[in-house]
């Protein structure tokens, strides 16, 4: 059987495949491959197969470098998500991806539809979704755009999030003048499963049933994935058609649809039908299976008329799901959708030819080889420069322009260190009564069921270390994630992750995708934090400019007992205050040198993965041992911003804290990784875990106690708590109500 162009179809041609995003090398390849011109649909199906978004082909070369192993991965890469083993018979399922392009365009729907697109990826597994998290990161504040995205995508992850019933527990968001063009929306969402009881995508069985399941395809999403596969140019706005529209209400019932379908036996494999639609489903089914596909479109539902085939392939209408049943149980299946008002139509079959067949109106659209259409597709190891090692930042060298005082209550104000209540509250973070520590501190701790164990969750990353040093910034960015999780007093488990980039086709681009992932597969490995997920997002740039390296970290751990889970804030005055970690005062790349001293530059702190696992695990047995009161990790603004955070978070301040000598500016706000706050209920215990510390070779400095209304700095003149949480929570609702004073543009 051979496709043959309609006479209703365009011609095909290089011009034509350039259009779609193909190279003059890569149509030759599908020339050779198929020994003839591919009909339109063909070679749209190709399109969707081999761009970047779906064939990783700029990345796989080196994604395959990294840790993906260890006793508790029960699937890593390759699947829908991830799925880890934690105890008790139960897994937990997890994943990030990106939708940054279409949040760009069109913020709301963009925004709402990735977090669709993620929870889909969960319960696709069999799991039941429990939290979402996210990574945002948006332009200057002054841009005359960024209100309008921070507005839209805010109100899209809440919006979808909300209406489907699970909590937004974590995230970050971030601003700086890379993602002026090209934000970033990165979605994670963690589910439950019975561990002997995942749901896998590879198509089993000659002749068993391929069903479309869910919402009705249309004309939303057509070429998503290829236009999530280049760069930003000036016609961006005229993109807006490509992005999806989501209902969380039909992928409700979906989910519940798919999770009792699931428990009924009928379910031999199941794929979501996310970027590319109902190609990369059914192609990716039919591959993984050793298996050919052959699809009827005249079942296909539509919502649209006169859709082609072509436009049925490439639509990423959302809400739908691709199945493979066992014949036998056809009818309860179908008794089962229908019972939630979905969608049920048998759409095709599995064959022993190993082709992907498409007809449509009695024509035969599409015959292609299907292992080849995944196998084949271009695989290149793109040019790549190492980023230039920055100078090291002599702290000594750093003249205060400010006093310790005022240059705090500066950070605070900023807009990546001021509070992000504005946004989080927006999102549910309490729904399903599992949300034991909320967003606004630390990792998230969600508890498992009725509990008492539960799971810590996060998301991080430094992306101006990244842009600086990459291989330090991938450390930095697992370290990172792995010390909000230990603090917690959990244990880290597995991460995912999200790798922004910008264009993979110029070599420095590529040089800081290279040593960014040399710099996470190496922390990952001496953490025993394996990859089990993740998603890579290139051609982040508009106009020739790229974004700063954003290598995005979801981390999940677990802790025994969530009563047993540090919080952030201080537990009452005369508590005594223990600064875990060596201080050198790193002002390289910091938040202080960047904001108040207005300058960015400078090699970014060293990662030292030896004192990070000896610290963290020194940090979390005094959190479960309930030897301390408090925790909270040092990260962007050092000593001072956590100081202020936690003092924040209480309502207790901080007594004239000690400084040893040197300059005080670089120990208040030095960057310097692996260390933590914590507080001893009283002298003695302090002493105790001081005396601990030094058995375990754990740096420890006694900083000061507890108490009173203010936060007192070495040297310093009081700062009012009150005075404090001004600086702190009223910057962004004023910039977001329409005030740009707040944040002025040094840019």
């Amino acid at each position: 059987m051979t496709a043959a162009p309609s006479s209703a179809e365009p011609r095909v041609d290089a011009e034509c495949a350039s259009a779609h995003g193909l190279k003059p090398d890569e149509y030759d390849r599908i020339l050779k491959l198929i020994g003839r011109a591919p009909t339109f649909t063909e070679l749209g199906i190709f399109s969707a197969m081999w761009n970047e978004h779906c064939s990783y082909k700029s990345s796989r070369i080196h994604l395959r470098k990294l840790p993906t192993k260890a006793p508790w991965v029960i699937r890593g890469p390759g699947e829908n998500a991830g799925v880890i083993d934690i105890g008790d018979g139960d897994a937990c399922v997890f994943k990030m991806e990106s939708h940054n392009h279409p949040s760009f365009i069109e913020p709301y729907q963009g925004a709402a539809t990735g977090v669709g697109g993620i929870l889909r990826d969960v319960f696709t597994m069999g799991a039941r979704p429990i939290a979402c998290l996210n990574l945002l990161r948006f332009g200057r504040p002054a841009h005359p755009r960024t209100r309008h995205l921070v507005s839209g995508v805010v109100a899209g992850v809440g919006g979808y999030g909300n209406s489907f019933g699970v909590p937004t527990v974590g995230g970050s968001t971030e601003f700086d003048p890379s993602y002026d063009g090209n934000i970033l929306v990165n979605a994670m969402a963690v589910g439950l499963a019975r561990a002997d009881s995942i749901f896998y995508s590879a198509a089993a069985g000659v002749g068993n049933p391929i069903v479309y399941l869910g919402s009705k395809t249309g004309r939303d999403g057509i070429h998503g994935a290829t236009m999530a596969s280049a760069s930003f140019e000036a016609d961006a706005e005229e993109k807006r058609p490509t992005v999806q529209v989501g209902d969380p209400f039909s992928e409700k019932l979906l989910l519940e649809a798919c999770l009792e379908l699931m428990a009924s036996g009928a379910v031999i494999a199941i794929q979501d039908m996310g970027a590319a639609g109902l190609t990369s489903s059914a192609v990716e089914m039919g591959a993984k299976g050793n298996l050919g596909v052959e699809l009827d479109l005249d079942a296909v539902p539509c919502r649209e008329e006169g859709m082609t085939a072509y436009e049925m392939m490439l639509s990423e209408s959302q809400e739908r799901m691709l199945m493979v049943l066992k014949p036998e149980l056809e009818e309860q299946a179908e008794s089962i959708f229908r019972k939630w008002g979905l969608d049920f139509a048998i759409v095709g079959k599995t064959t022993d030819t190993l082709r992907f067949v498409v007809k449509h109106k009695g024509e035969v659209k599409a015959d292609l080889p299907i292992k080849e259409l995944g196998d084949e597709a271009p695989l290149y190891d793109r040019p790549w420069v190492a980023t230039p090692k920055p100078p090291v930042i002599d702290a000594a060298s750093v003249k205060p322009p400010l006093s310790n005082r005022d240059a705090l209550l500066k950070l605070l104000a900023t807009p990546n260190l001021c509070s992000k209540r504005w946004v989080w509250e927006q999102y549910d973070h309490l729904i399903l009564g599992n949300s034991v520590r909320q967003p606004g501190g630390d990792a998230a701790i969600i508890r498992v069921k009725d509990g008492p164990k539960g799971l810590a969750l996060t998301t991080d990353v430094t992306a101006r270390y990244c842009a600086a040093d990459p291989y330090e910034g991938g450390k930095q960015a697992v370290a990172e994630c792995w010390r909000n999780i230990t603090v917690r007093g959990a244990t880290p488990l597995a991460l995912t992750d999200n790798l922004n980039f910008g264009n993979p086709e110029r070599p420095e681009y590529m040089g800081q995708f290279v040593g960014c992932l040399k710099g996470i597969g190496e922390a990952a490995a001496a953490l025993d934090f394996p990859i089990v997920s993740g998603n890579v997002s290139l051609y982040n740039e508009t106009q020739g400019a790229g974004i700063l390296p954003t290598p995005a970290i979801g981390g999940v751990g677990v802790i025994a007992d969530v009563a047993k889970s540090a919080p952030t804030g201080f537990a009452a005055g005369g508590e005594v205050i223990l600064l875990v970690g060596e201080t050198k005062g790193w002002l390289g790349q910091s938040a202080y040198l960047a904001e108040v001293c207005g300058r960015r530059e400078g090699a970014p702190p060293p990662v030292d993965l030896e004192a990070e696992r000896r610290n963290g695990d020194f940090v979390r047995g005094l959190a479960l041992s309930g030897r301390v009161t408090a925790a909270h990790d040092l990260s962007d603004g050092g000593l001072g911003v956590a100081l202020a955070e936690m003092a924040l978070a209480s309502g207790v301040g901080v007594m004239a804290p000690h400084a040893p000598e040197g300059p005080t500016h670089a120990f208040l706000f030095g960057e310097d990784q692996a260390r933590y706050l914590v507080t001893a209920a009283t002298r003695k215990d302090a002493e105790a875990v001081a005396e601990d510390a030094v058995k375990a070779g754990v740096a420890i400095f006694s900083l000061g106690v507890t108490g009173g209304d203010s936060l007192n700095l070495p040297g310093e003149a009081p700062i009012l708590l009150s005075d404090l949480r001004k600086a702190h929570e009223t910057p962004l609702p004023a910039y977001m109500a329409g005030d740009d004073s707040v944040f002025p543009d040094n840019s």
